[in-house]
């Protein structure tokens, strides 16, 4: 159950993205605050980007390697470091090695006072990452740590919870009690509607591993694998979305097909390909479209190409 409403004042206090990223591009929002009172769940517009009691925005990153590689946490707004926790290692909490959360849902984290009575909480920073501490005083975008998989998480991102006066309230709709309302934001940008999306697309000789897409190690197609594939990451999908993918080659197309996503999923991905039919490929450009429809209506595309010698 979750209840996210704050008052008229609230448009006095903004944030900035927290996370040193390309909305949209090099990460994107999973999960939004829970608006539904009740024991279902919906987003600040009436969607299924969130989860039963979800208190916070999750910006989460395109792969666990760029994860490894380093992806900075930024403050959203000025204040004073009140807490902050390091320590906990950056492992999926369904890894069967996985230590025990003993209370520490947030793994490493950052929480900042504000004024107006505002705080925000970082939550699954990278082990190690941390350059703040407690009576730090931060300006907006003062790097925090990195964005990692501590805590109650399986996959990395960055949870931000925003409250004030103890209470949470979604930065995206403050004022909003319930669903499907508009009004103002708490955001300095523009954020995506809540709708889903592609993470990422690309090749492969075979149909990969969701492990490997994940990661973010898919390997490429050469002359003569053995097959050729064209896959899509998604996230935010729901049933009865529909997923086109178009798979060209320098002689024309390979495949093509439309593929029905039955059920309401987080993540998941969606390959099509063909086997090879000759000594090897033909040299030249190889092309892949994927295009994710709902109701009718392209809500987002994904566009690659692949040469072969």
């Amino acid at each position: 159950m979750a209840l996210f409403m704050a008052p008229a004042s609230a448009g006095a206090f903004e944030l900035a993205l927290p996370v040193a990223c390309d909305l949209g591009k090099t990460c994107f929002i999973q999960h939004y605050p829970d608006h539904d009172p009740g024991p279902a769940a919906q987003d600040h517009a009436c969607g299924s980007l969130t989860y039963d009691g979800h208190d916070g925005t999750d910006f989460a990153l395109n792969s666990l390697s760029a994860m490894q590689t380093g992806v900075a946490v930024l403050a959203a707004a000025p204040g004073v470091v009140r807490g902050a926790r390091d320590g906990r290692p950056d492992i999926s909490v369904s890894d069967p090695g996985a230590p025990p959360l003993d209370g520490m849902d947030c793994g490493n984290g950052v929480a900042i006072q504000h004024e107006g009575g505002y705080e925000t909480q970082y939550c699954h920073l990278k082990q190690g990452s941390l350059r703040v501490k407690p009576g730090d005083r931060v300006e907006a975008g003062t790097p925090l740590g990195e964005v990692g998989l501590s805590g109650n998480t399986e996959f990395p991102h960055l949870h931000l919870t925003l409250r004030q006066n103890g209470v949470a309230i979604d930065p995206a709709a403050p004022r909003l009690r319930g669903c499907g309302g508009g009004g103002p934001d708490l955001w300095q940008a523009d954020l995506p509607p809540p709708v889903g999306g592609i993470i990422a697309a690309g090749f492969a000789p075979q149909v990969p591993e969701f492990a490997q897409i994940k990661q973010g190690d898919v390997p490429a197609p050469v002359a003569k694998s053995d097959g050729m594939v064209l896959w899509a990451y998604l996230y935010g999908t729901r049933a009865g979305d529909r997923l086109v993918l178009d798979l060209q080659g320098p002689e024309g197309r390979i495949i093509a097909d439309s593929l029905a996503l039955e059920r309401t999923q987080a993540q998941s991905f969606r390959a099509i390909g063909q086997r090879l039919r000759a000594a090897q490929w033909p040299a030249g450009v190889y092309s892949g479209t994927a295009i994710l429809t709902r109701n009718g209506a392209e809500i987002d595309r994904a566009e690659v190409s692949l040469s072969l010698p």
